[in-house]
């Protein structure tokens, strides 16, 4: 006989193969994309990187409230109905559709929603951090958007995110809110030693403002076409020698030499017979290898409390 609770974990954790809706990952990319540069716009820079990221809702991902000349206003993607949703602060409301169409007919209807409710988003409109990006205006290539999928990947993303928020509770210095970056399409937070970085010579934009201090990372993506399969990674920056080398937990895990930091498959965690466990097992014994290695204060994570949940 099955065992049910068994059978219960596996429903919570789905399965989730890249082969099977990458093309609606690709175009629910661009979808995000496009929401997080009216975010990015219409922010002010924070450390990091900080204004960029989107964060979760019980039904999807949201930018926070903005501001355009006064009015507040936020946009959330929906992917429980299937829709991007823009609410004002004064009470306007304007949905558009997530559906099987171009990408350059939905970035159509967003920015002309935005024209409607008086507020001007200025920003390249052009997808970043992807291969051969297209203009958002001009890309009819990505336009496959099968609704089960999507919803099934924000059912991940839900449970990834409350336990990455749980093993963030357990670090005493500064750390990033549990965020989505729309760029990399993975959701994280990063830990920071207090100690600053310089990065290395020859770094683009985005390395320099966001390597410019001691971190480890934790987080999960669902996959692209160079590692097409969803996994969990983290990793430490700047990579200590010798890190790759260093003992990893569960035993699926491991250093990924392409990716050059530790992976663990998501197909290994949902059968696990924890994937709670086995996700905190690996996020820990990663960031105890890299701050072993870097030195970092051992006070910075808190001690088991018997009081604690």
């Amino acid at each position: 006989m099955a065992n049910p609770s068994r059978i219960a974990s596996l429903e919570v954790w789905p399965e989730l193969p890249y082969s099977a809706w990458n093309d609606t990952l690709d175009t629910l990319h661009m979808v995000v994309q496009i929401v997080g540069k009216v975010r990015l716009s219409l922010t002010p820079f924070e450390p990091e990187w900080a204004n960029v990221p989107l964060y979760l809702t019980a039904r999807g991902l949201t930018t926070t409230p903005m501001a355009y000349k006064g009015l507040i206003f936020q946009i959330d993607v929906d992917l429980i109905d299937h829709h991007v949703l823009i609410e004002t602060a004064r009470g306007d409301t304007r949905r558009v559709a997530l559906t099987a169409r171009p990408i350059a007919d939905f970035y159509a209807d967003v920015m002309s929603s935005l024209n409607a409710l008086g507020i001007q988003a200025e920003f390249r409109p052009v997808p970043s951090e992807v291969d051969d990006p297209i203009p958002f205006a001009d890309d009819t290539t990505h336009s496959a958007y099968e609704p089960q999928w999507a919803t099934r990947f924000w059912r991940v993303l839900s449970q990834v995110d409350l336990v990455l928020k749980e093993h963030r509770s357990h670090f005493r210095g500064r750390s990033s809110p549990v965020h989505f970056f729309w760029g990399t399409f993975d959701l994280a937070y990063t830990r920071y030693s207090g100690r600053p970085n310089v990065p290395p010579a020859g770094a683009g934009l985005i390395e320099r403002l966001s390597g410019d201090a001691e971190q480890s990372c934790a987080g999960f993506w669902p996959g692209h076409a160079h590692f097409p399969e969803p996994a969990f990674y983290a990793y430490t920056y700047p990579k200590p020698n010798g890190l790759e080398r260093q003992p990893i937990e569960p035993t699926a895990a491991g250093w990924n030499s392409e990716l050059g930091e530790f992976a663990l498959p998501y197909e290994d965690v949902r059968k696990s017979a924890s994937p709670r466990d086995a996700m905190l097992r690996f996020f820990e014994s990663a960031y105890a290898a890299g701050a072993r290695l870097t030195g970092w204060d051992p006070d910075l994570v808190m001690k088991p409390s018997p009081s604690r949940p």
